[in-house]
Order: structure tokens, then sequence, then C-alpha cells
């Protein structure tokens, strides 16, 4: 058993990547694992994942990922259509090819959304046009018949750790790469209110889980004028500020 460091949501944003991995050298995690989402978006799809996949670390497919590696391009998004553009046939093959659940270590299970569905929250509601930290029943039922020590997801962009009626623990990371966003299929957002990188170190200490999450200071500036550079002013105030126009 060993320190794990927990990523997820890159969206294609090397720089704020790389301030993690820096980071995250100096804590000398055991292990990587990345939960997904790691291309899409109006910035260095290329780069990243010619990153992620010289590093031997566990990846997770997430929702965006599975769309850029399968879905038709006329009906994608801007942020996937940007980034299929960008990659290589290979390259696409690999994300496709990406697990949507890893169980490892007996007893952590690693997954995107749910362990079902990749485009739903674990942890979340939504309410209003934001979203609201679930109650343990309902997180319970969406798990269904899934258990396990400690369940790994993303998704969200929000950082949490829920403790179950079992004693489980639930861990969201937060997104290394985007800090804001509006989704439009439930038409609501998700602000951190800050652009700092966001990732979480896990780590067992006798019986118990110590979960820590780090906010890393990256260059979002860069960030936010290559987003303003792709005409993407949503994701240029996002990555600048943390909050969504």
């Amino acid at each position: 058993m060993g320190k794990y460091a927990i990523l997820s949501d890159i969206h294609g944003n090397i720089l704020a990547l790389q301030a993690v991995v820096e980071d995250m050298q100096k804590r000398r995690v055991s292990r990587v694992v990345n939960l997904g989402d790691s291309i899409s978006g109006p910035l260095w799809p290329q780069e990243t994942i010619c990153y992620l996949m010289s590093h031997n670390w566990m990846h997770i497919r997430g929702n965006n990922d599975r769309n850029v590696a399968s879905q038709d391009p006329g009906s994608m998004g801007l942020s996937d259509s940007y980034a299929l553009a960008r990659i290589s046939d290979a390259q696409r093959t690999w994300l496709k090819h990406l697990p949507s659940v890893i169980m490892f270590d007996k007893d952590i299970i690693a997954f995107h959304g749910l362990p079902d569905d990749d485009s739903r929250y674990l942890l979340e509601s939504v309410f209003h046009g934001r979203t609201r930290l679930s109650r343990w029943r309902e997180i319970a039922g969406r798990l269904g018949n899934v258990r396990a020590e400690v369940l790994l997801c993303g998704h969200s962009h929000i950082p949490r750790c829920v403790r179950l009626g079992n004693g489980s623990l639930a861990v969201n990371p937060g997104s290394v790469g985007l800090q804001a966003y509006k989704d439009e299929g439930e038409s609501h957002f998700v602000e951190m209110g800050s652009p700092h990188a966001r990732y979480a170190i896990i780590e067992k200490n006798h019986d118990a889980w110590d979960i820590e999450f780090i906010d890393v200071v990256y260059d979002w500036e860069q960030a936010a004028a290559k987003a303003g550079m792709e005409e993407r002013r949503d994701w240029e105030e996002a990555l600048r500020s943390g909050y969504s126009s």
C-alpha cells in the first residue's frame, strides 16, 4: 500500500498538469491515477495526450474522452471536436481502449462519473442551476451494488471527500485543468472561485485513510490567453478566475 496521487479532468491543460506533476514529485507519491476527461478543450490536447501516454499511470476514460474516441465528429461539441482535430488516429485509439473502471489494491475502485455511467455525478445533485452535495443515501443509490473501501471519482470538478453510511470513502480530487464551467445538458454552473490546478493524495495510515486536497499555482494567464486566442471566452474567464461567465 502506497501514497497515491489522484488526478482528474485535465482537459488539455498541459501547463496545469506539469505544475501538478512537479508538486506531486516533491511529495514522493508511489502511483498516479488519472480519472479521465484528459484532452477535451481549446488548449493543448496533442501535447497533453503525448505526455499522458508517456507515463505509466493508471488511466480511466471519461465521458469527453469517450466522445473524442468514438462519437461522430459532426455531432461533437466545440471542446471535443477541437481535441479530435489535433490528435492522431493512434492517440484516438489509445483513448478508445482506456478502461471505464479500475479496481486495485483490493479495496480501491476508480471511475470517472459513476461506475456504470461516465456522464453523471456521484457526489453532487443539480438544484436550481447549481450543484449541491448529495446525501449519502443518494450516493449509495447511484453506486448500486458497487462496494469498495475507497471510491475515486471525477467529472464534477469539485474536490470532495464523503464518508458513506457503510464507512466507505468517496473522493473527488477536483480538476487539474478547468476550475469553472457551464453544463448545457442539465443547465447548471460549477465554479471553484480560484484558478488553481487541483488534485488529491490518498494514503492509508494504519486502518484509516488520509486524504489531502492540494491547490497548485501555475501560469493560468497563459492558459486563459490560449483559450481567448481560440475564441473560447467561456474558457478564458474560467481559467483566469475560477468563475463561469
